[in-house]
């Protein structure tokens, strides 16, 4: 197969742009800043942050797997892709005209902005088998994910900046100027992939009813024949269960750091920072570590550190032990999520990549509900930070049992095997 490089660099682009509204808006600025200052109190403020997740979380995992389907049948994940992805832009915008008690107007916002974000990342992933082979994918995967976390932390870089010194803080522009930043950031490092990737597949045009119809006949296909598709199906399960304590951890570690250990704003930037940092040279690096060893093996060594990483946070009782942690959960948290898309794209043939991921959203986001829920649920009846993160720790030893069951080599030659006759699936 030949690998045009200017649409690997080009698919890797979109990530760069994309990780600005997961590292700004969902991680480290916005969710502090809306629960400290747009809510009514920050106990409020975190069970409705929480809440919010999840909405956008069921909202997407509802809806994906038929429009993963329907994207493989008309041969339009691009389209898909970049309607999600302004909807993304076009809310995230919107969030700056949001101040203090309007806390029901940011949530919806962002539910919105979420539920694009999310969407079009399926699509995105969906391309990852039609720009490199077998032999290259977990290298190519792990360098679109160095490359987002590079945007995530060139564009927290700037975050730090307007918050700390480019800007005045009256009416809170400093903090309010970083979500145009994620913006307009998403729209002009995205565009390359807008208009260079290519559509392999064959497209096909049909009423709107006729797309609707066969992405429901697709899905009901794929999980009549789920003994085909046994060793994806597992994996599905396994990264259902051990993703939920990589979404809690994402989502609430600077909650976390500022009600347990009292860190300022700009601390949590500066961990912001690092963890991006950790995170980058991770995902590149085991890249080559997943194409030599394999994806399972690599997930699996991930998700031993994380859990060690996990009892380092609860048990640090100052800011340098949980900034051992982070650093830690950062060098992991790029492998694990860059060796598990890359795994499920080897055991998928590829005229069902974008159903796949479609399945893997769904089951991500399924099982993403119950982290933050418990965490909210836990915050909110009892007030301790650190016995709502302890959960992070059952979720990645389960995960990990779960995945020592998926046979990664059969999974490969099986999606090979189906590769010329998927069509009757």
């Amino acid at each position: 197969m030949k690998i045009e490089r200017r649409e690997v660099v080009s698919w890797c682009l979109y990530d760069f742009s994309s990780s600005a509204f997961n590292t700004l808006i969902i991680t480290f600025i916005f969710n502090f800043f809306f629960v400290n200052v747009i809510a009514d109190d920050p106990r409020s403020g975190t069970v409705m942050w929480g809440t919010a997740l999840n909405i956008s979380a069921v909202v997407v995992a509802l809806s994906m797997p038929v429009l993963g389907a329907i994207a493989d049948f008309s041969g339009r994940k691009k389209w898909f892709l970049v309607v999600a992805a302004l909807q993304a832009i076009l809310f995230t915008t919107l969030l700056f005209f949001v101040g203090p008690g309007q806390a029901t107007m940011a949530i919806v916002l962002f539910v919105l902005a979420n539920i694009g974000f999310e969407s079009a990342n399926v699509f995105y992933y969906a391309f990852l088998p039609e720009l490199t082979d077998n032999e290259n994918i977990g290298r190519v995967s792990g360098a679109g994910f160095f490359a987002g976390y590079m945007g995530g932390l060139l564009s927290l870089g700037l975050g730090l900046m307007m918050v700390r010194a480019w800007l005045p803080a009256d009416n809170h522009l400093n903090v309010r100027a970083t979500i145009l930043l994620v913006a307009a950031w998403f729209l002009v490092f995205s565009l390359p992939m807008f208009l260079l990737v290519r559509e392999r597949a064959p497209r096909r045009d049909a009423r709107i009813g006729e797309y609707a119809r066969e992405g429901f006949r697709r899905i009901g296909r794929t999980i009549g024949h789920l003994g085909t598709f046994r060793e994806p199906a597992k994996l599905i399960v396994a990264r259902m269960i051990y993703n939920d304590g990589l979404v809690t951890v994402i989502a609430m570690a600077s909650i976390y750091a500022g009600a347990v250990l009292g860190m300022e704003m700009e601390q949590v930037l500066a961990m912001g920072v690092a963890l991006n940092v950790a995170a980058g040279i991770g995902a590149f690096a085991f890249g080559y570590v997943d194409d030599r060893i394999g994806g399972k093996k690599t997930i699996m060594i991930t998700l031993i550190l994380l859990i060690i990483a996990g009892v380092i946070g609860i048990r640090a009782d100052s800011v340098s032990g949980f900034w051992v942690a982070a650093t830690l959960i950062g060098l992991m948290m790029g492998p694990n999520q860059s060796a598990s898309r890359s795994l499920l794209a080897r055991m998928v043939p590829d005229q069902k990549q974008a159903e796949f991921f479609g399945l893997f959203a769904f089951s991500g986001k399924l099982s993403s509900l119950l982290g933050p829920l418990v965490y909210a649920s836990v915050v909110g009846a009892t007030g301790d930070h650190k016995l709502a993160m302890s959960s992070i720790i059952a979720f990645f030893a389960i995960g990990l049992v779960a995945l020592l069951f998926v046979r990664e080599r059969e999974g490969i030659a099986t999606a090979e095997r189906l590769q010329e006759r998927v069509e009757v699936l």
